[in-house]
Order: structure tokens, then sequence, then C-alpha cells
């Protein structure tokens, strides 16, 4: 099983960089770019097929995949009559949209993944359902039973239990109706919560069951905005102590210490936890199913994040070049002369080469960390 859901994983983060290599290949369409290639992967060319003037395939190292527009630089040579549809031609705008629909795709993946755990799978929440009732409480005098389920407070039917329990608590006291479905009957029950000084609030005297609980529609797509929103905040927030985290990292692989849950995690570190958790005894098949499409929707949500820093040679780094050209063109346009040459980003190569070693080191140390001295959620 521990196989299985890395194998998923590894699918999951191929079908991740196609929606995000789609992201550039659908607005660089859409606003006439040239785009030649399409591929999963690098390397040797396995199989492929052409349509149109794209040719799209897989290729041997299952490394990622891009998609080829042509004309990324002033030096591209362009076929004759289609210089216009160069990238480089581009409006800075178009130039913008079209780089930043990668990490726009990921977003969009983040959040249908959590959409689909409110709306079809459902979380882990506290239910109505009566699986105990303490004995001399208040529940038990007025008569609750194991197996009743509270579908309505003093007429109020139950939509979130772990929110409208609340309403016993802030009771002081007084005399509740709760309508109860017991087997195929639905009877009134009242009850006067009892203060308990150790809890220090009012108490029923019940303990509910903890399951799975799907959302309606509208519910989902609210809680999902808020989760999604919430993932890019604490991903932005890792992103920017990433850098204080290296060290601890070096630590970690080559000092053997204890790995940090909440640190680095590489590639292998994430599948190996996909892994545990497809393949856990202590989760329920929907708790796994859940908690996998979660991880997957966080690796998303960051990747698209991290790929949106204004560092050569990640999307961002481009749309930074962008957004220079731009800026130089204002003051250009204030100073009353033409618009200046775009950035050659052949000029910068330097930087991408220097951003491209300290990334591939960090996942080089990431590698060994995740191999050597993995990472344990627990599950």
């Amino acid at each position: 099983m521990k196989f299985l859901g890395i194998l998923a994983f590894a699918v999951a983060l191929l079908l991740s960089v196609m929606v995000h290599e789609f992201g550039h290949y659908i607005t660089a369409k859409r606003f006439g770019m040239k785009v030649t290639e399409f591929f999963l992967g690098f390397g040797q060319r396995i199989w492929s097929f052409t349509k149109g003037e794209t040719e799209f395939g897989i290729k041997a190292i299952p490394a990622g995949g891009y998609c080829r527009i042509e004309g990324m630089t002033p030096r591209d040579e362009m076929p004759a009559g289609e210089e216009k549809r160069a990238f480089f031609a581009a409006s800075s705008l178009r130039k913008l949209i079209v780089l930043g629909a990668g990490s726009f795709a990921h977003f969009v993946i983040g959040f249908i993944l959590i959409f689909a755990i409110f709306f079809g799978v459902g979380v882990n929440t506290l239910l109505s359902d009566v699986a105990q009732v303490t004995p001399g409480s208040a529940a038990a005098d007025a008569g609750f039973h194991t197996g009743d389920r509270i579908i309505a407070v003093d007429g109020v039917a139950v939509k979130d239990w772990a929110i409208d329990s609340k309403k016993i608590a802030k009771s002081h006291g007084r005399a509740m109706t709760f309508t109860v479905s017991r087997g195929r009957s639905t009877i009134s029950i009242t009850a006067s919560p009892q203060y308990n000084s150790v809890a220090k609030r009012y108490l029923l005297g019940i303990v509910t069951k903890v399951g799975m609980k799907r959302e309606p529609f509208l519910t989902s797509v609210k809680f999902s905005s808020t989760a999604t929103v919430s993932l890019i905040r604490e991903s932005a927030k890792s992103l920017v102590a990433l850098p204080t985290k290296v060290p601890q990292l070096i630590r970690q692989t080559f000092g053997h210490e204890k790995r940090d849950p909440n640190g680095l995690v590489g590639v292998v570190g994430a599948a190996r936890v996909s892994g545990d958790a497809l393949s856990s005894n202590k989760l329920s098949n929907t708790e796994r199913i859940g908690t996998f499409m979660l991880l997957i929707a966080s690796l998303n949500i960051f990747v698209g994040l991290f790929n949106l820093l204004p560092l050569l040679p990640l999307d961002g780094g481009h749309m930074a070049v962008a957004i220079a050209d731009e800026i130089r063109a204002f003051y250009a346009r204030r100073r009353r002369k033409p618009r200046p040459a775009g950035i050659d980003v052949n000029v910068l190569t330097p930087i991408t080469i220097g951003v491209f070693a300290v990334l591939a080191v960090l996942t080089v140390i990431l590698l060994i960390a995740d191999i050597f001295n993995p990472v344990s959620l627990n599950f």
C-alpha cells in the first residue's frame, strides 16, 4: 500500500506539471504566440504526436516538463513572416499572463483538491450522534440514550455540531429543548445543562462521535476558498523563512539530528509521507484519501508560490524582467524618449546559473536527508 501511495504521488506530481505547462500553453496560444513543443519529462523522446504546429509527447526522464514558446529572447530566430508571434515581441501584460499562468494553474489544482475534500471525501468533525451518556448527568436524567442523534437545539436545526454544541456551554443552566432522532422516531428532550467546576463550563453530559462529514456545494466553495488562502499565506511564510531553515537542514542531514516535520522536505520526502498516509493503520480509508489530497494540494500551492519568486530561471524571474521592461518604458515615456529595447535575459545568464546552482545543491541535500533521515509525521 505504501508503494501505491508513492506511485500515486508520482502520478499526481506529473499531472500537476502537465497542468502547469498547459497554463503556459493555452495562454500563449490565446495570444498568438508560436508554441512548437509540449513535453512531459526531459531527455530522449519516447513517444509524441503533432497537432497543428505543436508536438506533444513524453520523454525518458520524468523530472518535470516544458512548453516551448518560440522567441523567448531577441536572439532567437523566428521563421520568416512570424516575427510578431515571438514571446519577446508580446506586450509586457501578455508576457506576465503567460508566465504567471503556470503558477495560477497550481493554485487552481490546490483549490479543486481542497474543494473535493470538503464536498466529496468529507472532513473529520464533531458529529451530533451520541456515543456515550454520563451516568447522573443532565443528559441521563433527561432521557438521552446512546445512539441518539441531535438534529435541532431550541428549534434551530443542527448544521455543525462543533459550533452548535457551544450553545450548551453558554446556556447558564437554563432548560434547553433538543430534537432527537432515535431509530425511526423523532422525539423532543428538555434538559438543563449542569455547571462543571473542572471544565469550568456548563455540560449536558454526553460524548458525541467524531466522523467524516461532507459539506454542501456552496459551503464547500466557501471553506475551500478560505483554506486555499490560508495555505497560500502559510506557504509565503515558509518561503520567507526558507533561508533560515537551510542550516538546520544541513545539521539534520550530516549531523544526525532528528528531522523537523515543519522543516524543508524534498520530492522524495513528500513521496514517502504520501505513502505513509495512504498506508496508515491509524486512519480510515476516507481519512487516508483526504490526507493524501491535502498533501498534494499543499504541495501545488507551495510550488506555485515558489515559482513566482523573482529569480531566474523561475517564471517569477522572467516576470520580474517583464516588469522591469515596463518600468524602463514608463520612465522613457515621461522623458519623451522612445521605448528602450527589452532586456535580453541571455545577459543575465550568470545570475541564472548561480540561482540554478544554489537550487541544485539544496535539492541534493534534501535528497540525501529524505533518504537517510526521513521526516516522520506519525500517521
